[in-house]
């Protein structure tokens, strides 16, 4: 007898080679227009599907997964961060959650290396002049930034990414500070000649350029607060290639517009896509560099992450435990 094959609704357009698989190993349904799904319409994919691969543009809450259907046994999310999506709930209802670890720690951290050459370079700003037709020619100091050698990066977040970064900034002479919920391995700590500060309120205090690379939960929301941004130096600058609800972006933005922090390199933001129009007007100006979440966008990240998605749905629907299994946070 031909087993079934179980129907899996994509709420997205995936890399033709992903989903060309997906078809061929499941009955899959696909999102050809590319535009996020309205709520009615994940009522109807979740009411109807075995397994559902949602992106972080589907928020899939206690309500969603209340009415899903009684066929919906695996939500297989494709992307690493899963706070869109209510893990609590759906372990109570007996569905399983799975993301795509690993595959975006290079994509991620090349992204926060280059938005932090940006900033202190303000490469942005001088890459529009020349096509602006405004350059006059060199002049000693015309368009000076700062370099990164020699400084303090701060590291809030010292998992794959945050150690991804630290090899990296450790190569352009920066000097590796990190804040985690735990120390490093000592020989990784050797290896990135990295300081730690069980202290996050004293690291902030003491660096030239802080990095975000933890991930959005409940007890992150909102890490670096108007207090702890107000511990930074006058002449820090801010980056973020994790997730935009880690920072108090209102208070970020006053105190960039009171001159209070340096600069920000910014590829998430607190209500994407929506950006407040004070942080536009401050990148029309040089002072921030604004990214629309790019810090996973390679061809590469996006097939090993679909790739990943085939395999946690394939595992499960033959039975066996998927191997990147998402459990609900223990309290």
């Amino acid at each position: 007898m031909v087993r079934k094959k179980p129907h899996v609704v994509v709420t997205r357009k995936l890399p033709d080679v992903i989903e060309t698989r997906m078809c061929e190993l499941f009955e899959t349904r696909l999102n050809l227009q590319d535009t996020p799904m309205s709520r009615a319409e994940l009522i109807a994919a979740m009411s109807s599907a075995d397994v559902l691969v949602p992106t972080i543009t589907d928020r899939i809450d206690a309500a969603l997964i209340a009415g899903a259907g009684e066929n919906l046994k695996l939500i297989a999310n494709f992307g690493n961060g899963v706070d869109h999506i209510d893990i609590a709930a759906a372990n109570a209802r007996g569905i399983t959650v799975t993301n795509t670890p690993g595959v975006l720690t290079d994509d991620t951290a090349d992204m926060t290396m280059a938005l932090i050459l940006a900033v202190a370079r303000r490469i942005v700003e001088g890459a529009r002049v020349v096509p602006s037709g405004e350059w006059a020619g060199w002049a000693p100091t015309w368009m000076l930034g700062h370099r990164i050698t020699g400084k303090r990066l701060g590291i809030v977040g010292m998992g794959r990414i945050g150690q991804a970064l630290a090899k990296r900034a450790r190569a352009f002479g920066l000097s590796i500070h990190y804040h985690n919920r735990r120390k490093v391995a000592p020989a990784i700590a050797e290896q990135l000649e990295a300081t730690y500060w069980e202290s996050l309120d004293q690291m902030i205090a003491r660096m030239d350029i802080l990095s975000v690379n933890c991930p959005h939960t409940p007890a992150t929301y909102h890490l670096l607060s108007a207090r702890r941004l107000k511990l930074l130096r006058p002449d820090a600058i801010v980056i973020n290639t994790a997730r935009g609800e880690i920072i108090d972006e209102a208070a970020l933005t006053r105190m960039l517009e009171a001159g209070e922090i340096a600069g920000a390199g910014l590829d998430v933001f607190e209500h994407a896509p929506a950006v407040p129009a004070k942080l536009v007007r401050l990148a029309k100006s040089g002072k921030v560099t604004l990214l629309p979440h790019m810090g996973s966008a390679t061809t590469e990240g996006r097939i090993d992450t679909g790739e990943k998605v085939i395999i946690n749905v394939k595992t499960f629907t033959d039975g066996h435990r998927p191997p990147d299994r998402v459990l609900p946070a223990v309290d």
